[in-house]
């Protein structure tokens, strides 16, 4: 019964050009037009999903659906992909908007900082300036949540909650410390396997083992998630990575001070990309903050197998904010 009704959500898929780059965007529930819609239920506010590294939006489709759901379908859920890490398939029609003036100037737009301007630059150009937002990061995408506090103190951010965080010493983590030698060190020879292994294969042969995989992984997506084999996405994905491991070093803890009470951090204790001794320095740093250890060994990678269960405590959390903007 649950899965019949997650089918009956509506989920848009819209490639646009954001900073001059092909950016796949998921926009769960009926408002795909947020200008130009006039209607009487025009939502207030906008929930808006920062992914982690590599940023498949189509990964969180089953979370944002549930979350959508568990917020009485009363708000739209919007997944942005990472610039680079989603191509649009040849039929597919990219809309192209007036971009925002600064995003032209935006350099290294599949770094990390380039990652913050890109999001920064669809938030200007795509969503109402009066439009409240609910920021929900993981893992990067927590980072970047934080570099949008600081760097656009403009835009009505009521609550942002950051989901996993690597925020802080990503290169001492335990998976930090395998990663960093792979992705810095190592960078070219794995674009050159990329390329080499996974170009020459047919589209069919791809999107089986994809399929294969999210069996395997129970995974259900009605989205296509042939860029986890597609060569230029996971190049991308590894040079963000590279970046991270090395300019993700020192907590930001004067962007977190002053934004405390807009903030919620859940930290995992299975989490090898942020394990509990960074929880408990933040608990100690900020012992007046929102700071969340969880309690149900919930992995990294919640969206393969944990949507519903972060999309309940998501809705829970939100619950007092979200009163305030019924339509």
């Amino acid at each position: 019964m649950d899965s019949e009704i997650k089918e009956e959500i509506p989920v848009h898929e819209e490639f646009i050009l954001c900073c001059g780059v092909e950016t796949q965007v998921l926009k769960c529930g009926p408002w795909t037009d947020l200008f130009n819609d006039q209607s009487a239920n025009r939502p207030k506010l906008l929930i808006f999903v920062i992914t982690g590294n590599p940023g498949f939006s189509a990964a969180y489709v089953p979370f944002v659906k549930a979350l959508y759901s568990s917020v009485n379908k009363r708000f739209p859920v919007w997944v942005i992909s990472h610039a680079g890490h989603a191509l649009a398939p040849k039929d597919k029609k990219i809309l192209t908007t007036s971009d925002d003036p600064n995003a032209q100037e935006v350099k290294d737009i599949y770094g990390l900082c380039g990652q913050v301007e890109h999001k920064l630059a669809f938030l200007r150009t795509h969503v109402p300036k009066e439009m409240k937002l609910v920021l929900i990061g993981h893992s990067i995408g927590c980072y970047i949540s934080l570099q949008i506090l600081k760097l656009a103190p403009e835009l009505p951010i009521i609550r942002s909650l950051l989901l996993f965080p690597t925020i802080e010493r990503i290169s001492e983590s335990p998976n930090g410390r395998i990663a960093t030698p792979l992705f810095c060190r190592f960078r070219y020879a794995l674009y050159v396997s990329a390329y080499l292994l996974l170009k020459p294969w047919p589209e069919k042969i791809k999107s089986l083992m994809i399929r294969k995989y999210l069996q395997m992984m129970n995974l259900q997506t009605e989205f296509s998630l042939l860029n986890l084999l597609e060569p230029f996405c996971l190049v991308n994905a590894a040079y963000l990575a590279s970046q991270e491991m090395m300019e993700v070093v020192k907590r930001d803890n004067e962007t977190i001070k002053e934004h405390l009470s807009k903030l919620t951090f859940y930290y995992g204790t299975v989490d090898a990309w942020c394990p509990k001794e960074y929880y408990e320095d933040m608990k100690k740093d900020f012992p007046e903050g929102d700071i969340r250890l969880c309690e149900k060994k919930i992995p990294h990678a919640f969206v393969l197998g944990f949507h519903q269960e972060m999309a309940d405590m998501v809705a829970d959390w939100l619950k007092d904010d979200l009163s305030k903007y019924k339509y």
